[in-house]
C-alpha cells in the first residue's frame, strides 16, 4: 500500500525569523492522524531568515538529523562541538540523557532552508553524540546513497535508531530502486524538484508511505532531491 501526502496538506508555521513545514504533529500543529510514520517522529521543513536561529535549547532520547538544502546553519552545543553545516553534510546529533544547542543562519542577506528529523532511539538514557560527514552531489547522482544507517556502513553517519537514510539526487532518465524488507516501512521525502515514486508523481514537499511493498522505485526526476527512509514498524 502507498499512501500519498502532498505539500499542502502539511502543518505550516510562519514565526517572522522561521518559516516550517511540518509533516508530523510538532509544536503548536496537531493532527492525530499524523504523529510519525513508524519511528519516524518528525520532519520540518524550515526556512530561518539572515541573521536569526534558533536559541539555545534542550533535548533529550531522541535521534535528530538535520540535512542542508541552501545556506548554512550554525551549530554550537553543550557537548562542545561548534560547526558549519551546509549543502551535502548530515549533522546527526543524538540527544540521549539530554543535551543542549542552538541553530542560526549567520549569513546578513541569505536563508537557510533545510529538512530537521526526528528518529526514536532504540534504547532511552545513552550517552549524547554528535557526528557531521559530507556526502558529495556525485554520490547520490542517479542512486541512493546511504547517508545514516545504526552500524555506519558505507561512511555513513551512525544513528541509534533501527532506522537508515537515503539520499539521491534525479533527473531525466535517471531511476533506482532500494529494495524493502518484509515487515519494514519506507518513507519517501521529496526536498526538492519532481519525482515518480513507484509510478506516482510527486513534487518538492510531497511524501509517500509504503506498507507492504516490496521496493521504494525513483525515475523520471526533474531537478529532484529525494530522502528515503528503511524504519521499524
Amino acid at each position: 500500500m502507498i499512501t500519498i501526502r502532498r505539500s499542502d496538506e502539511r502543518g505550516y508555521a510562519d514565526h517572522g525569523w522561521l518559516r516550517s513545514y511540518h509533516s508530523f504533529s510538532f509544536a503548536d500543529y496537531y493532527d492525530p492522524a499524523h504523529m510519525g510514520f513508524g519511528n519516524l517522529r518528525v520532519i520540518n521543513e524550515d526556512r530561518i531568515a539572515p541573521g536569526t536561529g534558533f536559541g539555545t535549547h534542550g533535548h533529550r532520547d531522541m535521534e535528530i538529523v538535520s540535512y542542508v538544502l541552501d545556506g548554512a546553519l550554525a551549530h554550537q552545543d553543550s557537548m562542545g562541538h561548534g560547526a558549519s553545516i551546509t549543502p551535502g553534510e548530515v549533522q546527526r546529533m543524538s540527544a540521549g540523557t539530554g543535551v543542549r544547542h542552538s541553530e542560526f543562519n549567520h549569513a546578513p542577506d541569505r536563508e537557510t532552508h533545510f529538512l530537521q528529523i526526528w528518529i526514536l532511539p532504540r534504547e532511552r538514557g545513552i550517552a549524547p553524540g554528535y557526528e557531521q560527514k559530507r556526502f558529495d552531489d556525485a554520490d547520490k547522482r542517479g542512486r541512493l546513497k546511504l547517508v545514516a544507517a545504526p552500524d555506519g556502513r558505507d561512511g555513513a553517519v551512525t544513528i541509534h535508531a533501527d532506522a537508515a537514510i537515503h539520499a539521491g539526487l534525479f533527473d531525466g532518465d535517471e531511476a533506482a530502486a532500494l529494495p524493502i524488507r518484509p515487515g519494514r516501512l519506507a518513507y519517501v521525502h521529496v526536498a526538492r524538484g519532481e519525482v515518480d515514486v513507484n509510478g506516482r508523481p510527486l513534487r518538492a514537499g510531497d511524501a509517500a508511505m509504503l506498507q507492504g511493498e516490496a521496493q521504494v522505485a525513483l525515475a523520471r526526476g526533474r531537478g529532484a532531491e529525494v530522502l528515503v527512509f528503511d524504519l521499524a514498524p
